[in-house]
């Protein structure tokens, strides 16, 4: 049995075995027969661990970190952000929680991850998920990706990030996550320097520039955004995606709005849309499309003009400023044969069949969707199998919530028929999947 020790601060301590890789980026080891999670581990190590507070002798489970390792795993690195490391070792800022695994142990992580999120939750039967690596972040070792950072102002108006388990705000002066271009709008806006109003909210957005485009900083493509309000830069900026066909879609979005962060993100996941689309839907160019969750449109697009261009394609979008977006990158784009609706995705498809404009998409032919973490939910998964659309092509961010859907989907007469993920977030948790469902 594991004894317990307590430090010199009254907290509680133990040396574990760490048994295997868990979702939120811990791993578990067992205390006594409670279940433990455990960040900044690795399956197999010996460890000494740190529990949380608070705790009680009746919890559950508990939750605890890595003080000091013994014994480590053939996936443990030096952390590439030190800051966002173990407490015990002087970090704790987050953002960066697989900091201290070597990239292909984070393949091996998020590979591991969503299977058991499906083995467990959707109730399927060995699954096998590839994890994609973007092959820039090879080169970059994992970092400079993010497209958008953001920071809060501590008490004397620098540029901070929180430290877990306290109140304390730590003092930054560079964000390894980064892109190149949103370093440099920091350094152009002198960021790290300067001083904000306290507690304030501050955020970049720096676009990458794509095919001979100029950099940010020439073009004046970025912003800086203060409690949501622009201070420097462009209320919105420009995207550019280049599809498999060599050609490319345009954007403009809200800096303060949701796009995908990586840099490479956007192209790589609306290239595997159009890909699962075209090899397994089967989608005739006169078809009906559903792309729900849309956004700013950045499958909406392609899909429309590249899957369907002489059919049509029904985009829901909850946010409003996301919407306005979609339509001027429509009107950008060229592309004339999309209905845009401004609502909540299970009220708008409730009230399909008796929508003036809208009762001729009751029957698509397939479905695209990109929910928020939380999942489409069995309700609207209970919509999309209503319409009996052929194929669903689901991009989700979240394993847990992409299990639970494709469960409800297994029940309503659909069939796994492929899966795989990209690895989108490297040196993080998160992972972004991309499934088919096919109706049986």
């Amino acid at each position: 049995m594991t004894e317990l020790d307590q430090a010199p601060d009254g907290r509680l301590e133990a040396d574990v075995t760490i048994e295997r890789f868990a979702d939120q980026g811990r791993c578990v080891t067992h205390i006594d027969g409670r279940v433990v999670f455990v960040r900044f581990a690795l399956p197999g190590e010996k460890v000494r661990v740190r529990i949380d507070e608070p705790h009680n002798r009746k919890d559950r489970f508990w939750t605890a970190e890595v003080t000091k390792v013994y014994d480590a795993s053939e996936y443990r690195v030096d952390p590439s952000w030190p800051l966002a490391g173990p407490l015990a070792w002087g970090g704790g800022v987050g953002g960066a929680d697989l900091t201290h695994v070597s990239l292909e142990g984070q393949l091996a992580w998020k590979k591991a991850s969503i299977e058991d999120q499906l083995k467990r939750i959707g109730k399927i039967d060995s699954p096998d998920v590839p994890v994609l690596r973007v092959p820039e972040d090879e080169e970059t070792g994992g970092l400079n990706w993010r497209t958008r950072v953001e920071f809060i102002a501590d008490e004397d108006g620098r540029v901070s990030m929180r430290r877990r388990e306290s109140h304390e705000r730590v003092q930054v002066t560079d964000m390894p996550l980064a892109s190149k271009q949103a370093l440099a709008v920091a350094e152009h806006v002198h960021l790290f320097e300067r001083t904000f109003e306290p507690n304030a909210h501050i955020r970049i957005t720096a676009p990458e520039p794509r095919d001979g485009q100029a950099d940010v900083l020439t073009s004046g493509n970025w912003s800086l955004l203060v409690n949501h309000e622009l201070v420097d830069g462009h209320e919105y900026v420009r995207e550019r995606v280049e599809l498999p066909d060599g050609k490319a879609c345009e954007y403009s979005v809200l800096a303060s709005g949701f796009w995908q962060m990586h840099r490479m993100a956007p192209q790589v996941l609306a290239a595997d849309v159009l890909t699962q689309l075209s090899e397994r839907a089967n989608v005739s160019d006169n078809g009906i499309v559903w792309d729900l969750y849309s956004g700013s449109g950045l499958f909406t697009m392609p899909v429309a003009s590249r899957i369907v261009p002489n059919g049509r394609v029904l985009a829901i979008e909850g946010a409003e400023p996301a919407v306005e977006s979609a339509m001027r990158n429509a009107k950008r784009n060229n592309v004339q044969n999309v209905t845009e609706v401004a609502g909540d995705v299970l009220l708008t498809l409730r009230g399909l069949k008796k929508t003036e404009g809208l009762a001729d998409f009751a029957r698509p032919d397939a479905v695209v969707l990109d929910p928020p973490r939380a999942g489409a939910g069995r309700k609207v998964v209970e919509r999309i199998a209503a319409s009996r659309t052929a194929s669903v092509v689901y991009v989700s961010c979240d394993p847990a919530s992409l299990a639970r859907d494709i469960a409800v989907f297994r029940e309503l007469g659909y069939e796994l028929s492929f899966i795989h993920a990209h690895d989108i977030y490297p040196m993080t948790h998160h992972v972004e999947t991309v499934a088919v469902l096919s109706r049986v």
